[in-house]
């Protein structure tokens, strides 16, 4: 959530939570991911371990934080687009939003991209994203077939434009990791390029007089 829509209570807690993030990124990058203790983290915020767990189940979650956020936002965007929408310009501006988003948050564009990182750096992370990300993308096919009235599991569509949305992205991520990028804008442009080649045959493949597909 962005600052401005928060009551007091919350942005306090939300200042704990993203503190407990930004001090956990500074120790998984100095010390290492494994040799990380969730007290460690505690203490750099100043707090007990106790309080540690009223935010996060443990060092996973810490680290895979903004990301799991992230995704809720993307699951939320992608259900409000409007029902006019084809399902493929839907998805596209999902992602368009999210980097929106991201843009918008306190400290968000250097807490994304050091998360991009960890994980790419991390197995046990990078294997924690990847089922993860294979859950949210079920989430996000069940969303394309509520829009459609049809069944996401009876109809391959729904998935497979997921599918296909989301492996170009990451395609894009993962390109600008290997270039190096300094920004988010300079990630979001990578990513929106190769959203665009993955799904550009997509509309045309899947348009008839009679399906809004």
């Amino acid at each position: 959530m962005v600052k401005d829509e928060l009551g007091l209570r919350e942005r306090k807690k939300l200042r704990t939570k993203n503190a407990l993030v930004d001090a956990a990124l500074k120790l998984f990058f100095g010390k290492g991911f494994e040799a990380t203790t969730v007290e460690e983290i505690a203490a750099a915020v100043e707090i007990s371990p106790r309080t540690f767990f009223r935010y996060f189940a443990g060092k996973e979650d810490v680290a895979l934080a903004q990301f799991a956020e992230i995704d809720e936002f993307c699951i939320t965007a992608l259900a409000a687009r409007p029902d006019t929408e084809p399902p493929v310009t839907a998805a596209r501006a999902t992602y368009l939003a999210m980097f929106d988003h991201i843009a918008a948050l306190d400290g968000g564009p250097a807490r994304y991209c050091a998360t991009h990182r960890l994980i790419g750096q991390t197995p046990t992370l990078f294997a924690r994203w990847l089922q993860t990300s294979a859950q949210v993308e079920h989430r996000l096919a069940e969303v394309i077939a509520a829009r459609q009235g049809v069944s996401a599991e009876t109809d391959l569509r729904c998935r497979l434009l997921i599918r296909v949305v989301c492996a170009s992205a990451r395609l894009g991520m993962e390109t600008a990791c290997l270039r190096g990028y300094d920004t988010i804008d300079e990630l979001r442009a990578l990513v929106i390029e190769a959203l665009d080649l993955g799904i550009a045959g997509l509309p045309a493949a899947w348009s008839s007089a009679t399906e809004r597909w």
